[in-house]
C-alpha cells in the first residue's frame, strides 16, 4: 500500500505550511531550510492532540517531512529539526500515526534513532533540542508503534545501542530517566525480548565494558531492575541455552556467562531465579576447568555481603560445599579462598564451613593448607567472633606442619591475633581469654629442631608478644605479666630462648677476642670452629657458614665494624645503644646497587639474635619496681589475671633466669635492696630464687656495696642452717661465689652443723646434710678431712645402717614427697652428701670411694632395705634404690671414680632402669639422658637404654628411644664439629656402645637359660632396640664395622669372669643374636671393614691368636623362630588381625595394661608375650573416655625435690597406690643357696606368689585384660628435644 493512498491532505493535495513559513524545497539554501524548519518545529510544539483542525490542515506537511529529502539530508541541523517535528507529529496524531507504510515507519524511527546520538555532547548549542526529542519520544512512548512492524527488533537494537553509547557522566538525572522510560516501555509492553536485544543490554555488564562506560552500566543495571518480571524469562532462556544445552553460538556473550551471572545477581537475585539450578548441574561437570569457573562464580555469589543465596538455595549451597573435596587442586584452592569472604560477610555459615576447612587443613597440597590459615586469620583479624575455637584449632595444628611456609603463616597469624586482642585488648577481656593459649603455643614451637622455627619464635616474641618498640616500663610490664601467665613448658621455652641467644653472644665475643690475637694457624683453626658454631644457629647452615666466613673477613678488615659489634655484645649495652649498633653495622654492609643481598640478610639474622632488644639495666630496674609493687599490693596483678603471690613468684623466677643471661644489669643497690626484701618473705620459692640471683650477679657486692654485704651474710647463714634444702644449697653456693673470705664464712656454717647432727630427729637433719654436702664439695681442701669422720661415724654407721622408724606399710611403690618419712628423706640426702664429698675430693687415695660404691651396691642388692629388717616401706625402698642408682651414675661422671666402678656395680646401676616402680624408671632414665646428652657420662652408660626394650609401658619405651636418638645425634655432631674428637673415638663414637650392651645383656639376671626361645627373644628385643637407631644410616661403612666388632667379641673372654664357661657361653650367644639382627637389618654389613674395632679391656679379655671361636651358638630352628616369631594358637579374630612380622624388626605395638599403670606390678613373663597377646586382647572393648579421665585423676603427681630436672608426670602415670599380680624387680642378682630361705620369706612379704628368685622387675604388659595405650607426654618430648 502506497503512502499517498492511505491518508489524504485537505484541498488540492498541496502542502500547507504554517503562517509565515514559505515552502521548503531543495532549491533553497540550508540556512533558509533551517530557518523555515524552526518555525515548523514551533508550530508542532504548540499543537496538542485536541487540535483536530490543525491536525488535518498540516497532515500534508507531516507526510512531506517524512520524505527522502529530509530523512537523508546531509545537514545535521536540518535532520535534528525534522526529527523534532516527527516526534511531535507522533505525539499529536497518537495513537494513530499518519504513516502507515511499514517501510516508511521503519525509516522514520531509524532516522530518529540516529539523531539521538546528538545527546552525547551536553555542551553543544543544540543539546536542548536533542533533549526535547528524547523527552518527547519517552513521554509519548512513540517507539511502541514499532511493535506492529515485522522487523521492529532492528529498530529497538539500534535504539538501545545508541542510548547506551551516548550516555555519559555529564548527563543529568532527567536524561537518564527519559532513556530509562523509553527502553523499559519497549521491554515491558512488547511480546518478549529477543536474544540480540538482550545482548545489547547485557554487554554493558561485562567487566571490560563496565570499566569503559560506568554510566552505561548503571543504565543497564537500572533497566534490568525495573523490568525484572518481564526480562527474567528471557535471561533464563539465554543461560539455559548456553549452560545446559551448550549452544554457545546463540550469543556473542556466551563466553561471558559467569561474569554476567555475577553482575545480574548483584543487580537483583530475582533475575536468576531459574538460572541457579542450572549452576548445580555445572558444578558436577567432568571438566575441571569448567567446575573451577562455576566455583569462582558461586564463591562471589555466596560470599557477597548481602547475599542470601545460601539460605534461599540450600541444595546449591551443599553442592558447592562438596567442591571443597574436589579432585582438581585449583577448585579446592578457590573454595578455601572463598571461605575468608564468607566468614567475614556471613558468620552464620561458619558452622557449615568448619568441617570442610578441617579436611582442607590436612590437604596434601601445601598451597591449600597455607590458604586455609590465611582464610581463618583474615577473618579473625576482622573480628575474632567470626572464627570459632575449632577454626583456630586448625591454625594451631598447622604450626607443626611439615612445610616451613605453612608453619610460618600459622605462627605469624596467631602472633597477629595475640597482639591485637591480648596485648592491645581491642575486643575486651573475653576475646583475650578466648585466645590466651596462643602465647603458650607459640613458645612451645621453640622446641622444634628446625632453626627456622626458633628464629621465627624469637622474632614473634620481640615484635608481637613483648614488642621491643614499647618504652621500657610498658615493655617490662608486658614481660612481667606474660611470664606469670605462661604454662610450665612455655616458661622453659622462653628460658631456653634467652639461653641460646646468650650462648650465641658468647660465641661472637670469643670470635672477636680471637681477632685481637696475632694471626696464626692455631688461631685460624679456632676461628673456623667458632664460625661453624655461629652458623649452626642461623638458617641454612651451609650458606650461613660461607656468609659467616665472609663476615669474618669483613671484621678482619674493618676495625670500626668490630668496635660496633663489641659494643653490641657488651654486657653493659643498653637496648637503645643496641638499635644504633645494628643500624650502623647494617649500613656498612649495605650495597645500594644490589636489590637483594643474601649476605646482609644472614648478618641481620645474626644481629637480631644477639642484640639485647629487651633487657638492660633500665629494664631490670623496671622489673624490680613491678615486683616491689606486687609485694606491697599496689600492682595491677588481679587486673592482669594473676594473683599477687603468682606475680611475685614468677617475677622472681623471671629475674633468676635473667640473672644467668644478663648478670651485669642487676648491679645496683636498689635492685639488691628489693631482693633482700624477698629473702625475708615466707614463700620458700621466692627466697630461693632471690638467693640464686645474688649468687649469679653479686660478684661486686663485697667491694662496691658494703651495706648490702653486711645485711646479706647473716641471712645466708640462717638459710644454710635452717632454710629449706634448696635454700641451703643456694646459700652455700652464694657464699662461695661472691665473698673473698668464703673459707671463714663456710667454716662458721660447717662447725655448728657438724656438731648438731642427731639421727634421732631426722626431720631436722635434711637441711644440715645438704649444706654440709655442698660445703665439702666446694671447699674439699678445708673440709674433706673433718667430713671423713662425720661420714664414717654418723652418715654410714648411725644413719644409713639403722632403721629407727617403721615405714608406712600401705603397699604403694611410690608416694608423694610429703608422704615420705623424714628418716628416708634424710637417708637420701645422706647418700647425696657422700657423693658430693667424693666429687669435691676427686681422688680415691683414702679408698673412700670404694667403700661408698660397695655401700651403694649393697643398697641396690637389698632393694633399698640396707638393714633387711623389713621396717622400711615399699615406697621408701623405691626412693632409696633411685638415690643409690643416681649416686653411682653421678660418681661415674668423675674419671677417677669411673675407673674404679666394677662391671658388677655398673650392671646394678643400669638395672635400675628396669625397676618395678614406674617413677624410679622414669626419673632414673631422665637423669641418665641428661648426663649423657651433656657428654658427662662415659659411653658405656648409653647401653643401659637397651634394657628399656623390656619396659612394659609403651610411653617409657618411646621415651628411651627418643633419648637414644638424641644422644647418638649429639655424639655424631660433636665428632663432626671437633677435629680433636677423632683421637677419642672409642669414648665418643656411638657404635662403640655395642660391646657394652652385649656385655650388659649377657649379665642380665633374667638371662638364665640361654638356649630358651623366650629369653633369646628378650635379648633380641633389647639388641634391636639399640641397633635400630644405630643402623638408621650406613655412614662410613658402619654396618660392617658393627659386624666386625661383634665378631671380635666372640674371640675374647668375659673379663668379669673369664674362667666361667657358662658366662662366656652367654656372652657368645648374645653375640650370635646380635650378628643375626645386624645381618637381617643390613645387606652392607658383609662388606670388608678396614678399621679395627677397639674393645674395652675392662669387659673383654683378648685371647691369644691360637684362640678361635667359630662355633654357631644359635641353631637353624632358633634362627627361624627369632625371624618369624613363635607359632601360637589364636582365636578367629586374633588370627585375622595377626600382625605381620618384619624380619629383623621388633613389633612395637605393645599394649600397656591398667595393671601396669595402676600398680607397677605384674607376673613375670617375656616381652614377647606383649606382642603375642595382642591378639587375645583384640576382643577387649576400648577404654571409655570417662575411665581415662578417672585414671588421670587418680594418678599421683611426682614432685621429686631430689631431682631438679626430672621430667614431669606423663599424661597417664601409673597409679602407685595398689598391689597387683606377682612382680619381679630388676637390680638384684640371684642370692646364694644359703640365703634362699631369706629370699623366700622376702618374696612372700612383697609379692604373694610366683615372683621367683627374690628379684623384682617392671610389670609386664599382659597382666590385665583391660589394656590401654599410653602415649608419650608432651613435656617429655619437649625435654628430649632440648
Amino acid at each position: 500500500m502506497e503512502f499517498a493512498q492511505q491518508q489524504k491532505p485537505t484541498g488540492d493535495g498541496k502542502v500547507v505550511y504554517p503562517p509565515g513559513v514559505k515552502e521548503i524545497t531543495d532549491k533553497i539554501s540550508n540556512d533558509e531550510v533551517v530557518k523555515r524548519l524552526k518555525m515548523v518545529v514551533k508550530t508542532y510544539m504548540d499543537m496538542d492532540q485536541d487540535s483536530e483542525e490543525e491536525k488535518q490542515q498540516y497532515l500534508g506537511l507531516a507526510l512531506h517531512l517524512a520524505s527522502e529529502f529530509f530523512l537523508r539530508n546531509p545537514n545535521k541541523d536540518v535532520r535534528l529539526l525534522v526529527a523534532c517535528c516527527l516526534a511531535d507529529i507522533f505525539r499529536i496524531y497518537a495513537p494513530e500515526a499518519p504513516y502507515t507504510s511499514h517501510d516508511k515507519l521503519k525509516d522514520i524511527f531509524l532516522f530518529i534513532t540516529r539523531q539521538l546520538k546528538g545527546l552525547e555532547d551536553t555542551k553543544s548549542p543544540q543539546f536542548n533540542r536533542y533533549f526535547y526529542l528524547l523527552e518527547n519520544l519517552a513521554w509519548v512512548k512513540s517507539y511502541n508503534i514499532c511493535f506492529e512492524l515485522e522487523d521492529c527488533n532492528e529498530i529497538f537494537i539500534q535504539l538501545f545501542k545508541t542510548l547506551f553509547s551516548v550516555i555519559n557522566n555529564s548527563h543529568n538525572q532527567k536524561v537518564q530517566m527519559h532513556m530509562m522510560d523509553l527502553m523499559s516501555s519497549i521491554i515491558t509492553e512488547g511480546d518478549g525480548v529477543t536474544q540480540e536485544l538482550l545482548d545489547t543490554i547485557l554487554i554493558n555488564l561485562i567487566p571490560a565494558h563496565k570499566n569503559l562506560n560506568k554510566q552505561a552500566y548503571d543504565l543497564a543495571k537500572t533497566l534490568l531492575k525495573r523490568t525484572v518480571q518481564t526480562i527474567e524469562t528471557c535471561i533464563a532462556n539465554f543461560f539455559n541455552q548456553v549452560l545446559v544445552m551448550g549452544k554457545s553460538s546463540v550469543s556473542d556473550l556466551s563466553e561471558h556467562v559467569f561474569d554476567l551471572i555475577q553482575e545480574l545477581f548483584a543487580i537483583d537475585p530475582m533475575l536468576l531465579t531459574s538460572v541457579m539450578p542450572q549452576l548445580e548441574f555445572k558444578l558436577k561437570s567432568n571438566d575441571g576447568e569448567e567446575r573451577l569457573a562455576v566455583v569462582r562464580l558461586l564463591a562471589k555469589l555466596f560470599g557477597a555481603k548481602d547475599s542470601e543465596l545460601a539460605s534461599q538455595n540450600r541444595p546449591l549451597w551443599q553442592c558447592f560445599l562438596g567442591r571443597f573435596n574436589d579432585i582438581h587442586v585449583p577448585v579446592r584452592l578457590e573454595c578455601v579462598k572463598f571461605a575468608s569472604h564468607c566468614l567475614m560477610n556471613h558468620p552464620d555459615l561458619a558452622r557449615d564451613l568448619t568441617e570442610y576447612l578441617k579436611v582442607r587443613s590436612h590437604d596434601p597440597e601445601e598451597a591449600i593448607r597455607h590458604d586455609v590459615i590465611v582464610t581463618i586469620i583474615n577473618a579473625g583479624k576482622k573480628d575474632l567472633n567470626l572464627v570459632n575455637d575449632q577454626l583456630l584449632g586448625f591454625v594451631r595444628e598447622r604450626t607443626l606442619d611439615k612445610r616451613w611456609r605453612v608453619r610460618k603463616e600459622a605462627m605469624m597469624g596467631l602472633a597477629q591475633l595475640y597482639k591485637k586482642y591480648c596485648l592491645h585488648h581491642e575486643a575486651g577481656k573475653e576475646s583475650a581469654m578466648k585466645i590466651s593459649w596462643i602465647k603458650d603455643k607459640l613458645l612451645h614451637i621453640y622446641y622444634q629442631n628446625s632453626i627456622d622455627d626458633k628464629l621465627l619464635v624469637e622474632k614473634i616474641f620481640a615484635q608481637y608478644m613483648v614488642p621491643h618498640s614499647l618504652d621500657t616500663e610498658e615493655k617490662m610490664k608486658c614481660l612481667y605479666y606474660l611470664y606469670a601467665c605462661l604454662d610450665t613448658n612455655a616458661v622453659k621455652a622462653l628460658n631456653e630462648m634467652w639461653k641460646c641467644q646468650n650462648m650465641l653472644r658468647s660465641l661472637v665475643k670469643e670470635l672477636l677476642d680471637l681477632h685481637k690475637l696475632p694471626v696464626s694457624e692455631a688461631n685460624n683453626t679456632l676461628m673456623s670452629a667458632k664460625l661453624m658454631g655461629i652458623a649452626k644457629n642461623l638458617p641454612d647452615a651451609g650458606k650461613a657458614q660461607d656468609f659467616m666466613k665472609k663476615f669474618n673477613q669483613v671484621l678482619t678488615e674493618d676495625e670500626k665494624l668490630r668496635v660496633q659489634l663489641e659494643m653490641l655484645i657488651s654486657p653493659t649495652c643498653s637496648c637503645k645503644q643496641a638499635e644504633i649498633c645494628v643500624r650502623e653495622i647494617t649500613r656498612k654492609l649495605t650495597f645500594p646497587k644490589q636489590p637483594t643481598n643474601p649476605f646482609l640478610e644472614m648478618v641481620k639474622f645474626l644481629l637480631e639474635r644477639i642484640a639485647p632488644v629487651h633487657i638492660d639495666s633500665e629494664a631490670i630496674s623496671a622489673l624490680v619496681k613491678l615486683l616491689n609493687r606486687s609485694i606491697e599490693g599496689t600492682a595491677d596483678d588481679d587486673e592482669e589475671g594473676v594473683t599477687p603471690d603468682t606475680a611475685i613468684r614468677s617475677g622472681l623466677e623471671l629475674l633468676k633466669v635473667l640473672s644467668f643471661t644478663h648478670p651485669t644489669a642487676f648491679h645496683s643497690a636498689e635492685t639488691y635492696e628489693s631482693l633482700l626484701q624477698c629473702l625475708k618473705m615466707e614463700d620458700d620459692k621466692v627466697a630461693e630464687a632471690a638467693i640464686q640471683i645474688f649468687r649469679n650477679t653479686g660478684q661486686k657486692i663485697e667491694t662496691e656495696l658494703q651495706q648490702i654485704r653486711s645485711t646479706l651474710i647473716p641471712i645466708l647463714h640462717q638459710k644454710a642452717k635452717r632454710g629449706t634444702p634448696h635454700q641451703a644449697k643456694q646459700a652455700v653456693h652464694c657464699i662461695h661465689s661472691i665473698f673473698n673470705n668464703k673459707e671463714v664464712q663456710l667454716a662458721q656454717i660447717f662447725e655448728p652443723l657438724s656438731r648438731s647432727l642427731n639421727a634421732d630427729v631426722p626431720e631436722q637433719l635434711i637441711t644440715p646434710l645438704v649444706s654440709l654436702g655442698h660445703i665439702s664439695m666446694l671447699a674439699p681442701d678445708q673440709f674433706a678431712s673433718p667430713m671423713k669422720s662425720i661420714v664414717a661415724n654418723f652418715i654410714v654407721k648411725d644413719l644409713l645402717m639403722n632403721d629407727r622408724m617403721a615405714g608406712n606399710k600401705n603397699g604403694k611403690l611410690w608416694t608423694s614427697d610429703e608422704e615420705v618419712s623424714p628418716e628416708v628423706l634424710a637417708k637420701v640426702q645422706a647418700i647425696k652428701l657422700l657423693v658430693r664429698w667424693l666429687l669435691g675430693m676427686k681422688n680415691n687415695q683414702s679408698k673412700s670411694a670404694n667403700s661408698t660404691l660397695r655401700l651403694l651396691s649393697a643398697m641396690l642388692v637389698s632393694e633399698g632395705d640396707l638393714t633387711e629388717q623389713k621396717k622400711i616401706s615399699n615406697s621408701d625402698m623405691s626412693r632409696l634404690r633411685l638415690a643409690a642408682g643416681a649416686a653411682i651414675m653421678k660418681l661415674a661422671q668423675e674419671p677417677c671414680y669411673h675407673d674404679i666402678i666394677t662391671p658388677e656395680q655398673f650392671q646394678l646401676c643400669g638395672l635400675v632402669i628396669n625397676d618395678e616402680c614406674y617413677q624410679v624408671r622414669q626419673i632414673f632414665a631422665q637423669k641418665l639422658h641428661l648426663a649423657l646428652v651433656k657428654l658427662l657420662l662415659p659411653l658405656e652408660y648409653l647401653s643401659v637404654f637397651a634394657l628399656c626394650a623390656k619396659d612394659p609401658v609403651k610411653e617409657r619405651r618411646a621415651h628411651a628411644r627418643q633419648c637414644l636418638l638424641k644422644n647418638i645425634s649429639v655424639r655424631r655432631e660433636y665428632i663432626k664439629q671437633n677435629p680433636l674428637a677423632q683421637e677419642k673415638l672409642v669414648s665418643l663414637l656411638p657404635e662403640y656402645v655395642v660391646p657394652y650392651m652385649i656385655h650388659l645383656l649377657a649379665h642380665d639376671p633374667d638371662f638364665t637359660k640361654p638356649h630358651e626361645y623366650e629369653q633369646l627373644k628378650d635379648v633380641k628385643e633389647c639388641l634391636w632396640f639399640m641397633l635400630e637407631v644405630l643402623m638408621t644410616k650406613n655412614e662410613n661403612n658402619s654396618h660392617a664395622f658393627l659386624r666386625k666388632m661383634v665378631e671380635n667379641i666372640k674371640q675374647t673372654k668375659d673379663a668379669q669372669c673369664p674362667d666361667d664357661a657358662k658366662a662366656n657361653e652367654k656372652l657368645y650367644i648374645v653375640c650370635d643374636v646380635a650378628l643375626f639382627v645386624i645381618a637381617n637389618k643390613s645387606t652392607a654389613c658383609h662388606l670388608d671393614c678396614q678399621k679395627e674395632p677397639v674393645l674395652p679391656p675392662k669387659f673383654f679379655l683378648v685371647q691369644d691368636k691360637e684362640f678361635k671361636n667359630d662355633k654357631e651358638y644359635l641353631t637353624a630352628e632358633m634362627r627361624q623362630m627369632l625371624l618369624t616369631g613363635k607359632p601360637k594358637p589364636a582365636p578367629v579374630l586374633g588370627a585375622v588381625n595377626k600382625p605381620l612380622t618384619v624380619p629383623g624388626r621388633r613389633i612395637l605395638t605393645k599394649t600397656t595394661t591398667v595393671a601396669d599403670t595402676a600398680t607397677n606390678t605384674s607376673s613375670n613373663s617375656s616381652p614377647l608375650s606383649s606382642t603375642i597377646n595382642k591378639n587375645s586382647n583384640s576382643s577387649v572393648p576400648p577404654e571409655s573416655p570417662d575411665s581415662r579421665v578417672q585414671e588421670n585423676n587418680e594418678n599421683p603427681v611426682i614432685k621429686n625435690e631430689e631431682v631438679k630436672k626430672a621430667e614431669p608426670s606423663p599424661k597417664v602415670t601409673p597409679q602407685a597406690g595398689t598391689e597387683g599380680a606377682p612382680v619381679k624387680r630388676r637390680g638384684r642378682p640371684p642370692k646364694s643357696a644359703a640365703s634362699a630361705p631369706v629370699a623366700a620369706e622376702k618374696e612372700v612379704t612383697v609379692a604373694p606368689a610366683g615372683a621367683g628368685r627374690g628379684r623384682k622387675r617392671a610389670a609386664d604388659s599382659n597382666s590385665s585384660a583391660d589394656s590401654i595405650n599410653i602415649k608419650m607426654s608432651k613435656q617429655q618430648q619437649i625435654d628430649l628435644q632440648r
